[in-house]
């Protein structure tokens, strides 16, 4: 026999799970068109040549790639975003811009796993582009906003920052050529912490006082609101820059929308894929900062410069659904909680069938949810067993008179009908 095991990083999901995963996927779905956001697909292989180097070298070295049958170089997507790019400039005559997208689907790293993190992993992605504005910045984070409140999520903060008054800094300090490594480096915070990022710094920097400055900008937002920590960075800066006047300009509209309390900016965000140009976010849950980010993103204005001589700036957003659910599962909240398989579920004694297959197609007409208990005979404990397990709230038998019992499984009444129109209207 064969050891039924499953690779490193991947995981099963039993029907608990996959329907709480479907009910969440179903209200973003719902948020999104909401916000007139459109749905794509691209497939789980491109060619190796599409998707390495646009990370950056961490990201690379996580890339499942291989040779396929045809001999062709061809890997796994470990982001919705990189093909989204491609996607673009391949279909560009055939789409109208500013074109706003979603796409749920399945990525693949080779990174290590830990609790809410797998080498394979969903996301729900949502992107505008084909221009680039404060107004789509913040339409995006919006949407965020408005996908946790669907999701009746409230204990959520919305970490903001911007890559290019990061940049503004470096040049100041006389180090932008290095932003690339001390990007990447200061993403690590969370993890390693200020001694760790100083450590790793250091090499890449003229002195320790250097590095003690960077650590000063990363930390500008702490414990401030929104307004007061721009005020300390143009402060810094000595002017406002214009990504300065960009950060502002956001800023201004999230007031106007009245969400601006959500949100925090914070400096030592720079999220660590290379592909990122401006606004960059992250997002936590206040109770549980922990588990890391549940959503983040950024703008990417030269990605898609890559695949096309089109002008195509982008801004969106990620929420990572595996890590959202553990956190979810975690705070017990009602989203993950056991939802029923069906309403009614009918059983059946031998030669009895065919009413119950007749029974469960005239309430499946009527829009009601009916599962048919397809093991001829069984005993009663056996079926309550069954009927508590996939959370059904009504049973439906037939008597020796042909007439039919609707039992209430949560109070336990039960009701003796003559027609099917009763049956339906008990079960509605």
């Amino acid at each position: 026999m064969i050891d039924p095991i499953l690779l490193k990083g991947f995981r099963d999901s039993l029907p608990k799970e996959e329907k709480a995963k479907k009910k969440i996927e179903r209200k973003l779905e719902d948020t999104f068109s909401l916000y007139g956001f459109q749905p794509i697909d691209t497939p789980v292989l491109e060619y190796e040549s599409v998707l390495l180097g646009k990370g950056g070298g961490e990201t690379d070295k996580q890339i499942f790639h291989f040779e396929d049958n045809g001999g062709r170089k061809v890997a796994m997507r470990f982001d919705l975003t990189v093909p989204f790019a491609r996607f673009l400039a391949l279909h560009y005559s055939e789409l109208s811009f500013p074109f706003k997208r979603y796409h749920i689907a399945k990525a693949w790293r080779g990174e290590n796993p830990q609790k809410g993190r797998y080498r394979e992993f969903i996301q729900c992605d949502f992107d505008i582009v084909g221009v680039d504005s404060a107004e789509a910045d913040v339409e995006i984070l919006s949407l965020m906003n408005a996908s946790f409140k669907t999701l009746g999520i409230d204990d959520v903060v919305f970490h903001i920052a911007h890559r290019g008054l990061f940049n503004d800094f470096l040049e100041k300090e006389g180090i932008r050529e290095r932003s690339v490594e001390i990007l990447r480096i200061v993403d690590k915070l969370r993890k390693i912490g200020k001694e760790g990022v100083i450590e790793q710094l250091l090499p890449l920097l003229p002195s320790a006082e250097s590095a003690d400055r960077i650590i000063s900008y990363i930390t500008l937002g702490d414990g401030k609101n929104i307004d007061d920590a721009y005020s300390s960075i143009v402060s810094l800066l000595g002017e406002e820059t214009e990504n300065a006047l960009r950060m502002k300009r956001i800023i201004e509209l999230l007031g106007a929308l009245g969400i601006k309390d959500k949100f925090v900016l914070d400096t030592s965000i720079t999220r660590g894929l290379d592909y990122y140009t401006g606004i960059v976010y992250e997002t936590f849950l206040s109770s549980m900062e922990a588990i890391g980010s549940v959503c983040s993103g950024g703008r990417y204005n030269n990605l898609a410069s890559l695949y096309t001589k089109e002008n195509l700036p982008g801004v969106g957003a990620s929420i990572g659904l595996d890590r959202l659910m553990a956190a979810l599962e975690e705070l017990k909240s009602p989203l993950v909680s056991e939802s029923p398989t069906s309403k009614v579920v009918i059983y059946f004694r031998k030669d009895e069938g065919n009413k119950a297959l007749l029974a469960a197609s005239g309430l499946r007409k009527e829009g009601i949810s009916t599962d048919v208990y397809l093991f001829e005979g069984k005993k009663m404990k056996t079926l309550f067993d069954y009927a508590g397990k996939n959370g059904n709230k009504f049973l439906i038998t037939f008597q020796d008179d042909g007439k039919m019992q609707v039992k209430n499984l949560e109070t336990r009444e039960f009701t003796i009908c003559d027609k099917m129109e009763e049956v339906i209207a008990i079960c509605q």
